[in-house]
């Protein structure tokens, strides 16, 4: 008797030193037209306790018994398949072409996270197989043997979550919620970061402590709340002190130029008069004081670019504040802690919570204040110059000896 064929494969089940399994076999057509066998295992019968049942679960796997996936020789759609597709098409270097372009930091963030931890665990699985606690499993893993944080394994949840649903947007999976099990992941996102607050006196003591250019880049990022990236990224051009603001145009990330962060990021920071005195005595003394050129360039690259904030962090900043006593874990301290403490300085000294909100360019609070409260310039100045003025206590109203250039 022939063997008994099935358009939609031969569903079998067979025994196993762990029980029985349902096995599918199956023939499609490859690139070159020859016909070939496949065959995968779908389940275990206390998965799939009927055929019935798990002739239901293979319509739902999409499998390329009459539906092949473009580029995929006929195979079973992998992991690999669809994150390859999204590395191309979303994440390139070239962002112009990209349906939604992201910054050069987070498509470089993404295809690392997705070379050094998923790829090398799922790429070889049809992605229809992927199951949602086999994910929520092996990032419970990710945790326990890698040391990853609860906020970079969401990330990973987040990144795979954006593979499969690429993959069903082109049409390579159905358009289904059981085709993404990402949607069934649970990963909590809840932080055992504890970053440190300095005090306006710490922070002085810590500024103190930094030659011409530092001091002058710290009491920046101190005043502003402005990333370090955004601030290596600062032209003289973008410094207005007529009409006190600092423009953010760019940002300096992975070793080149690029958008900066978001489109809240994008908007421009006061510049209070006595933080313009700082940096117009610090234009003064640089030899890159073109308006074309950056305000804080590498002296060891002929500033053609920036200082790498690494290493302004490791040989700079964490030796100044260990020097006035700042202990703190490496994660804990580094330039945004001047930021968070803008933000709890001023909170401390009662400004509206929108008005800091604003100060920091965050995007991420409750509609009802964004599309209706609005801080006027005047008030960030104003904010801007009382936390000035506990920082610096009137020390440096005149100009501060130059010191060592080489950075």
């Amino acid at each position: 008797m022939g063997r008994t064929r099935y358009q939609e494969g031969s569903l079998r089940l067979e025994s196993r030193k762990r029980g029985k399994i349902w096995r599918l076999r199956f023939r499609i057509s490859r690139a070159d037209g020859n016909r070939v066998e496949h065959a995968i295992v779908i389940g275990t019968q206390k998965e799939l306790p009927t055929r019935a049942a798990a002739r239901e679960f293979v319509k739902s796997l999409y499998l390329p018994i009459n539906h092949p996936a473009p580029n995929n020789n006929g195979r079973p759609v992998t992991f690999s398949d669809i994150a390859g597709h999204y590395i191309q098409e979303e994440l390139s270097e070239d962002q112009n072409q990209a349906s939604a372009p992201k910054a050069y930091s987070t498509t470089t963030t993404y295809r690392r996270y997705l070379r050094k931890w998923v790829l090398p665990r799922w790429g070889d699985q049809a992605a229809l197989m992927i199951k949602p606690l086999d994910l929520e499993s092996w990032l419970k893993e990710l945790g326990r043997k890698s040391g990853l944080e609860n906020q970079t394994r969401s990330k990973i949840r987040q990144v795979i979550g954006l593979v499969y649903k690429h993959a069903q947007r082109v049409g390579f999976l159905p358009r289904t919620e059981q085709a993404n099990p990402i949607r069934f992941v649970r990963q909590s996102t809840a932080s055992n970061f504890d970053p440190i607050i300095l005090t306006p006196a710490q922070a002085f003591a810590i500024i103190n402590q930094l030659g011409l250019m530092l001091r002058t880049l710290v009491l920046v990022t101190a005043a502003t709340a402005l990333r370090i990236s955004e601030i290596l990224a600062l032209q003289w051009r973008d410094i207005d002190v007529e009409n006190q603001c600092i423009y953010v145009r760019r940002a300096y990330v992975y070793g080149r130029f690029g958008k900066p962060k978001s489109k809240a990021s994008k908007r421009s920071v006061p510049l209070h008069p006595l933080l313009a005195a700082h940096l117009l005595n610090w234009r003064r003394e640089t030899p890159y004081s073109k308006e074309e050129e950056l305000v804080f360039p590498s002296f060891k690259l002929k500033g053609r670019k920036p200082p790498r904030a690494n290493m302004l962090l490791s040989d700079h900043l964490r030796p100044a504040a260990l020097k006035v006593g700042v202990v703190a874990p490496p994660r804990a301290f580094g330039f945004h802690t001047f930021r968070r403490t803008l933000a709890s300085v001023l909170v401390a000294n009662n400004y509206d919570p929108k008005l800091v909100q604003e100060l920091l360019r965050h995007s991420n609070i409750k509609t009802t204040l964004d599309v209706y409260a609005q801080a006027i310039t005047p008030a960030k100045l104003e904010a801007q110059g009382t936390f000035l003025s506990q920082l610096l206590k009137g020390s440096w109203m005149e100009k501060a000896p130059a010191t060592s250039l080489v950075v």
